[in-house]
């Protein structure tokens, strides 16, 4: 049986034991207690998916309608399992098709239509004055070279440097949406999988970096609240991503140096973390803006991404380029 056959029953199964009855195995929830570690932190370790069909913004179609029925969920899962094995044999990319079979089957997450709650449109809010102007910026300085003039001009994922998909905030990605989560004393560690992004977060009760340190990703710091663990995240550049594969060409989904992300992992049973995030910037949206997502437990490992490895997509992109600047094509 096929990887892409096994994985479409796998989602079919999942889809009917998320929606109905508990998954075999799992113990009820009202006897599963949470478990903590030598030193009196929750434990959050393990390998962890949050591979899901809910998309980060609430589809048109779904506008205004918060949740799903089990029934609809169920169907809106079906569906777009179809749809990622719908492509035609001479247009399949590899990341809908070919490496999807690296999630575990993915589900919708706890019946939402859009990962994003507040604002209650489920939709990141509009760009302020502020982001406008800077996009506007950044709009006539992408107008004024080409695409492929130099490396830096390429998205960050064409250059092996990073998906956003590490966070914060933590959204999944469109293939290898798996994660591990590792506890030491005063330290906590997310590895993803894709793009091997590392998360190192304090614990110790440090302060952020002085405002002179900026980091793609920020500066996290965690605490713990009861058996949750709040990280928030400052200290970011200009150039972080929030969502989907970052492109330096796309001015829509850059913040700014006022990005602030507050994060909260709270472990429900022994299979699942839900994940539920805050975002704001007061110098690119209107107002913050929340969502949240199941993490499921998988079976590990999580492979290595050898991105720069096998690179050779942005070498060509720029000789090809090159080759059209000397010929005037």
């Amino acid at each position: 049986m096929s990887q892409r056959i096994i994985g479409a029953l796998g989602a079919v199964l999942v889809a009917a034991t998320f929606l109905s009855a508990p998954v075999a195995g799992r113990a009820p929830a009202s006897a599963w207690t949470q478990r903590h570690l030598a030193d009196g932190q929750p434990d959050l370790q393990g390998y962890w998916t949050n591979a899901t069909y809910t998309t980060l913004e609430r589809p048109a179609e779904f506008a205004g309608k918060e949740f799903f029925t089990a029934e609809e969920a169920a169907a809106y899962q079906v569906r777009r399992e179809r749809e990622e094995n719908s492509q035609s044999k001479e247009d399949i990319h590899y990341d809908n098709v070919i490496w999807q079979g690296e999630n575990y089957p993915k589900v919708v997450t706890r019946s939402r239509t859009s990962i994003i709650y507040d604002p209650p449109d489920g939709k990141v809010p509009p760009l302020n004055a502020a982001g406008q102007a800077r996009a506007a910026v950044r709009v006539a300085e992408a107008a004024q070279r080409g695409p492929a003039d130099a490396a830096e001009y390429r998205s960050l994922g064409e250059r092996c440097i990073s998906w956003g998909n590490e966070g914060p905030p933590m959204v999944g990605s469109t293939y290898q949406a798996n994660l591990q989560i590792l506890q030491a004393q005063q330290r906590i560690v997310i590895r993803h999988e894709l793009m091997h992004g590392v998360r190192i977060i304090p614990v110790d009760g440090s302060p952020h970096l002085p405002p002179g340190i900026r980091k793609l990703n920020g500066d996290p710091r965690g605490r713990w609240e009861g058996n949750t663990l709040v990280v928030d995240s400052a200290n970011f550049t200009d150039r972080t991503p929030f969502r989907g594969p970052p492109a330096t060409t796309r001015q829509d989904i850059l913040s700014s140096r006022d990005l602030h992300v507050v994060e909260r992992f709270t472990r429900t049973d022994a299979d699942a973390i839900l994940y539920q995030f805050t975002v704001e910037d007061p110098s690119t949206w209107v107002r913050p803006w929340s969502g949240e997502i199941v993490m499921r437990k998988m079976e590990g490992p999580i492979f290595e991404y050898a991105c720069h490895e096998g690179n050779y997509g942005l070498a060509f992109i720029l000789s090809a380029a090159r080759v059209a600047d000397r010929t005037g094509q």
